[in-house]
């Protein structure tokens, strides 16, 4: 490791333990929504995965000197001024999406806006750290429903259809929230959008496969529900609730995901190593010069992140003292 990037290291280390620290009360809450809601389980995997993205990078990384970038600390009090407002709204989406990022922001000041175009990928894949889904559970169940009920009826079973509710002759089922597809969706798109930039090129063929990665799901699910109500017709509620929950959860989606990936896999258009744009690629940005010329120095770095962690802290014991709390 150059000079050059172990002096970038360092910045970026003590950056972000200190806006972590200052973040500790979001940074607990998403852990504890990654660990134990199964919505957002799949996003234990999104640090392995920026991880993975970056080291595919290494080579393009040894040909360029990073330095910290004075303006990367505008990211950094942008997203802090998202977390207070968060705190202050006690609105946990927005004070969660400013921890991250800020977090991000230390990353662009600490490497520069050179290295962070090569690590563009990576670091925008970091909005993933954020837990969004359970806010669309209420529109997903009601999908589930209305596909649901109508290959019911296609199927020759009477059935009746009130809001999440459908009643049959064997019972009345529910769409209840683990029922929406919510946590198969949320992480189908995070999939999604990791396959899109490391293995398309067109914007065409990314926008097909992200349309297709969300309605294929949706469509998914709706047949799963359907599934369990046929079933219940001939062998009974319990018995098509018991092979709901072996088969028609992660085992039927797996089989999806393998269906769309499959069916995806003769248009890809490049290695994962290939993503993004290379050290030579970026060197030929005219404007990438006018940037550069804010580089700032590590110490100069360390001082911005400071003095901006210390007001943050102040302005949220003032507006939100529950952030600190």
């Amino acid at each position: 490791m150059s000079q050059a990037w172990r002096a970038s290291f360092a910045v970026l280390l003590v950056g972000a333990l200190a806006v972590v620290a200052l973040a500790a009360r979001e940074w607990g809450e998403m852990f504890h929504q990654w660990w134990h809601i199964d919505t957002y389980t799949h996003i234990l995997l999104a640090p392995v995965i920026i991880g993975w993205l970056v080291t595919l990078k290494f080579g393009e990384l040894a040909k360029l000197e990073p330095e910290p970038w004075f303006p990367g600390l505008l990211i950094v009090a942008a997203g802090l001024s998202l977390w207070i407002l968060g705190r202050a709204s006690e609105i946990n989406i927005i004070a969660h999406a400013g921890a991250v990022g800020v977090l991000q922001g230390v990353v662009v000041t600490a490497i520069g806006p050179r290295a962070a175009l090569v690590l563009a990928l990576p670091i925008a894949f970091g909005a993933f750290l954020v837990p969004i889904g359970d806010e669309f559970i209420p529109v997903l169940q009601a999908i589930t429903a209305e596909i649901a009920v109508a290959l019911t009826l296609w199927s020759g079973i009477p059935a009746v259809v009130d809001g999440i509710y459908i009643d049959t002759p064997v019972g009345l089922f529910i769409v209840a929230e683990a029922c929406s597809g919510v946590k198969f969706l949320a992480a189908m798109i995070t999939l999604a959008v990791l396959v899109c930039f490391t293995r398309f090129d067109s914007w065409r063929r990314r926008a097909a496969f992200m349309a297709v990665s969300v309605i294929v799901p949706i469509i998914a699910n709706g047949i799963r529900a359907w599934g369990t109500i046929y079933i219940a017709q001939s062998q009974g509620v319990e018995f098509a609730a018991g092979f709901d929950h072996i088969f028609y959860g992660w085992i039927f989606f797996a089989m999806v995901v393998a269906l769309i990936l499959s069916a995806a896999w003769r248009y890809f258009e490049r290695e994962p190593e290939e993503f993004g744009w290379s050290t030579a690629q970026v060197g030929a940005f005219a404007w990438l010069q006018k940037l550069e010329s804010a580089h700032t120095a590590p110490v100069t770095a360390l001082a911005g992140f400071a003095g901006l962690t210390i007001l943050a802290g102040m302005t949220a014991a003032i507006v939100a003292p529950a952030a600190l709390g």
